[in-house]
């Protein structure tokens, strides 16, 4: 599907989610936030070839405030996806390599003693920015992952007995290798339940590894954007026009129960040990706002709700050991749940 095709019916958000919705924008106000979102991915097509949805979901959580978890084996340019959509958007951007030996007060900062006026201060870490990259995050044990419980959900950082806001907007965006490979923790279930959506970075087509092979040939350099023509397109301003164009987004009570019916399906079902909680439903319901919006309506319609249901419930539910063994996945069990549940119309 091209970039510019937009389903008549929307399907599984993986599968065909639009990169750029191409809907008239919802209102004047927020018309100029609109195109310059929607130009984000043209920007970000400049140094990554393919994993349009991937930037798109992206997208969607800078909207409604969440963070993004991205899964993929090594090499299908998780960080550099990451990079170039802080180089579209003019938002600061820090980077944290997690590791074995990382320790939480390398994340949120620490104490420092100032030898020149005899008392200690607090020197911020990392996590003070706008955008932070977790490049790697399953690479470092549980008790590191969790320094970042308190600044994902309430969006500070407490020490000394004070706390400290982070910058608005403040976005978690998480890299990790599938839990199979060598080297690797899982992440805790409260954590998981924090970020408002798993995208799952696929391997690319024979076409698009050309194209890859191509860029590369020429002389593309990944760790030189600026040189690729990256370039900011939106930034703060457009930002927040966005953020409170799609708080006025509305859904409908039927619209709503939909969302219940999905996530009570998750905590009923004989696969899973655990459902999706009341936190995954508001999300679903704010991820399902911004893409409505990006699709230039100012309502939720049970398509958009269906388009993101799997990125913002695949990590929120454990399937049972027995269906691991058999081979059954998240993603499977959630497909035969949605095509389960009576949509409204």
């Amino acid at each position: 599907m091209t970039a510019q095709a937009v389903p008549q019916q929307a399907q599984p958000y993986d599968a065909t989610l639009p990169a750029t919705p191409v809907a008239p924008a919802p209102s004047a106000e927020s018309a100029a936030a609109l195109q310059a979102l929607r130009a984000v991915r043209a920007e970000v097509a400049k140094a990554v070839v393919g994993q349009d949805a991937a930037v798109t979901g992206m997208v969607i959580a800078l909207l409604s405030q969440g963070h993004v978890l991205l899964e993929g084996v090594p090499g299908v340019a998780k960080t550099l996806l990451v990079r170039a959509l802080s180089a579209s958007i003019s938002l600061d951007t820090k980077r944290v390599q997690f590791t074995p030996d990382l320790m939480p007060g390398d994340i949120t900062g620490s104490l420092v003693y100032d030898a020149r006026t005899a008392e200690f201060s607090f020197r911020e870490g990392p996590v003070f920015t706008n955008l932070l990259l977790a490049d790697e995050i399953n690479r470092t044990p549980p008790k590191t992952q969790a320094a970042l419980l308190e600044a994902m959900e309430e969006r500070q950082v407490s020490a000394d007995g004070e706390s400290r806001p982070l910058p608005t907007p403040f976005l978690v965006a998480a890299t990790q290798n599938p839990l199979e490979f060598e080297g690797t923790y899982p992440l805790p279930e409260a954590q998981l339940d924090r970020f408002l959506l798993k995208l799952v970075l696929p391997l690319p087509t024979r076409d698009e590894e050309i194209a890859v092979l191509q860029r590369h040939a020429q002389g593309f350099d990944p760790r030189d954007l600026a040189a690729a023509g990256v370039r900011a397109v939106a930034g703060p301003e457009e930002l927040a026009v966005a953020r409170a164009a799609v708080r006025k987004v509305t859904a409908a009570q039927e619209v709503l129960g939909y969302i219940a019916d999905l996530v009570r399906a998750t905590r009923s079902s004989a696969a899973f040990e655990v459902g999706v909680s009341p936190r995954g439903a508001t999300a679903l319901l704010q991820a399902s706002r911004a893409w409505a919006w990006l699709s230039g309506r100012d309502y939720v319609t049970p398509d958009d709700v269906k388009s993101l249901a799997k990125p913002v419930m695949r990590h929120r539910v454990r399937l049972r050991p027995e269906m691991e063994l058999e081979g059954v996945s998240a993603d499977s069990v959630l497909d035969s749940i949605l095509g389960a549940v009576v949509v409204p119309r």
